[in-house]
């Protein structure tokens, strides 16, 4: 019963209500409460602060998310290993990842391991902001950039460069800016990433590093939205350079201000702390790593 009641909790931590973690698992919101109340006196400890509005974990039950989730990930491959064979994978992986690189090269590296290994199950959630990948339950989460949670794994799939590009329809009609500082007269279409408005973009190798302020009439937090109205022609966009291969080498988008590029930003996979990953979690970052490499 303890068990079950620690998987309920994740539920619950996941899906930021006990009604919906209910609805989840076909539970009343009653009996979740109950059962919830059960595992925080088993601790002594509360696990949630809880308010009319919201849910959020306390310290210990932010470590009891950490912990459960690597102690019931080995209890679910051992329960695999006994039934199905040492070699089998099987079993849920939550994934983040950014919009364009979800779309163009996640979402493909997901359909190429689950025919491999049909007994596994993932949810992908796309988003260009910030996530927390504790209070959130996920398994894996890709983004570039350097990770500001000393707490998380990492591991590396490569540097890429961001490029500033535009479609040939703008550049014939409004010109192509020759230096950074011309942006200020261009309309250049900004992404939001969370609570962070991307209108101050980086140019020049690390040791002579300059930042220019750009502004324009379009703003969104869906990176595959910004890339596309890009290729419409309605302004200058700066995307991660796997998110426009394709866009540049057919002539759709051109490359602008090569000669000021700024150095690359990596793009890394991130875990959620804890003594070891499941063998599944691993697995697919083993799959992410070997598909970066075929595209590079």
């Amino acid at each position: 019963m303890l068990v079950n009641n620690i998987r309920l909790f994740l539920t619950i931590a996941e899906k930021g209500s006990l009604v919906a973690a209910g609805r989840e698992i076909g539970l009343s919101a009653t009996t979740v409460s109950e059962r919830l109340a059960a595992l925080e006196s088993h601790y002594g400890v509360v696990l949630f602060n809880r308010t009319t509005r919201s849910l959020s974990l306390t310290d210990e039950g932010r470590t009891l998310l950490s912990g459960a989730k690597v102690v019931l990930a080995e209890i679910d491959d051992l329960e695999t290993r006994i039934r199905l064979g040492a070699e089998t994978l099987s079993g849920p992986i939550r994934v983040s990842a950014p919009i364009d690189l979800g779309r163009n090269f996640v979402s493909k590296v997901i359909s190429s391991f689950t025919r491999q290994h049909p007994t596994i199950s993932i949810e992908l959630f796309l988003s260009d902001g910030y996530v927390d990948m504790v209070g959130q339950g996920f398994d894996l989460a890709l983004r570039f950039g350097k990770v500001t949670d000393s707490t998380l794994r990492t591991r590396s799939l490569g540097q890429f460069r961001r490029i500033v590009c535009a479609a040939p329809s703008y550049i014939d009609a409004k010109g192509a800016p020759l230096t950074p500082g011309e942006l200020t007269q261009h309309n250049c279409l900004l992404m939001r990433f969370g609570a962070n408005l991307d209108n101050v973009w980086h140019f020049g190798p690390k040791k002579k590093p300059h930042t220019v302020t750009v502004s324009g009439d379009k703003i969104v937090n869906d990176g595959s939205l910004v890339r596309q109205w890009a290729l419409e022609g309605h302004g200058i966009v700066l995307k991660a350079e796997n998110d426009v291969a394709d866009d540049l080498k057919s002539g759709r988008l051109i490359a602008l201000l090569e000669n000021y590029a700024a150095p690359p930003n990596p793009l890394q996979m991130m875990f959620p702390p804890g003594r070891a990953q499941p063998r599944r979690v691993r697995a697919l970052a083993d799959a992410f790593s070997a598909a970066m490499k075929d595209v590079r």
